[in-house]
């Protein structure tokens, strides 16, 4: 495909992504892009994203290798959402979405995860910033974090299991270095809908990343349910937050749960678009980067493995975690499977 980058849209550590523009038929998409060298990550994105097919998906329009500053880039073409990321949308909203849009949102989040089961993909990372808004409502993206798991993998040993996410959404299981299988995306579920509810983080009071996976992992606790909410509403998050991965509901069940029954395309007209598109500005004569969209906010962490071996270390003992890490921001967090 012939095509011309625009301006920056989202970025992270491993990729950066941008909207581009077809030469020949003028078809706007999004681009992310990194250098051909260090596209480990990004070309395993595009193998599983060029699997799927869902409307609850972002849309996979192909790859290329280009040439650019004397550099070769790996680029991966996708669906253009205008509407940025539903992190975005609960800040245009005030910091809280009512509840009827959060479940028209949930539904929609929620049917694009069963979708992913059924093929046998975890996401790994689902929250806000990696739901899409557009016309027809959300979709799943950045699928950096996803794998695949089939019986073989889920009786493994922990140590065998690749993990990854941010730390903010990690199921318990996944703190601990458990496992990470589909139970992990309906606990990441729950979390989003109280980022929903209350324009903030499903944990308060923590003040660094690594009291945060400690009381995860260990400490017997789940989120605080918004006391604001429906009592259909809390018995769904109820059913998503659930400690042990072994009880909580799969996407399917949850998609018959009566909080999503009366949950119809009607919600669709409650949906705020952006006062602006990208496309009324000159995007096409400016690379001025904004963050509108977190497409790839993954940082690659080497020490991974030993990270996990000392909060499980931490469990084994009594009191509070005495080391810390010195970044304290809620990154995403990714370790390769080889």
């Amino acid at each position: 495909m012939d095509w011309t980058r625009g301006q920056t849209i989202g970025h992270g550590s491993s990729a950066a992504v941008f909207v581009a523009k077809s030469r020949w038929t003028s078809e706007i998409f999004a681009v992310k892009s990194v250098e051909l060298s260090q596209s480990q990550f990004l070309q395993k994105e595009q193998k599983i994203l060029s699997e799927l097919s869902s409307p609850y998906i972002v849309s996979y329009k192909g790859y290329d290798v280009t040439k650019e500053n004397d550099k070769f880039m790996f680029n991966l073409m996708m669906e253009y959402m205008s509407d940025g990321t539903l992190t975005d949308e609960i800040r245009k909203q005030g910091g809280q979405i009512n509840e009827s849009l959060i479940g028209y949102y949930t539904k929609q989040i929620l049917q694009g995860v069963e979708y992913l089961h059924s093929r046998g993909v975890v996401h790994c990372d689902i929250k806000g910033h990696n739901i899409l808004l557009g016309k027809t409502g959300a979709k799943i993206a950045d699928f950096g974090c996803a794998r695949r798991v089939d019986q073989a993998e889920r009786d493994a040993a922990a140590s065998a299991q690749p993990i990854g996410g941010t730390p903010m959404f990690m199921a318990p299981e996944v703190a601990r270095g458990e496992e990470q299988g589909f139970a992990a995306d309906i606990w990441g579920l729950g979390c989003t809908i109280i980022e929903m509810a209350t324009g903030g983080s499903p944990w308060t009071n923590v003040t660094n990343s690594a009291s945060l996976l400690y009381k995860i992992a260990f400490s017997g606790q789940s989120p605080q349910i918004p006391k604001f909410l429906s009592l259909q509403a809390k018995d769904f998050l109820s059913k998503c937050l659930r400690r042990d991965p072994r009880e909580r509901w799969t996407a399917k069940e949850l998609l018959k749960h009566p909080f999503l029954e009366e949950t119809s395309n009607s919600n669709q007209d409650s949906v705020t678009s952006s006062p602006t598109s990208i496309l009324d500005q000159d995007i096409w004569n400016s690379v001025e980067e904004t963050e509108t969209m977190d497409f790839c906010s993954i940082q690659t962490v080497s020490s991974m493995d030993s990270a996990v071996q000392r909060v499980r270390e931490l469990g084994l003992k009594s009191g509070e975690p005495k080391w810390r890490w010195d970044d304290e921001r809620w990154i995403t967090l990714r370790r390769s499977s080889e």
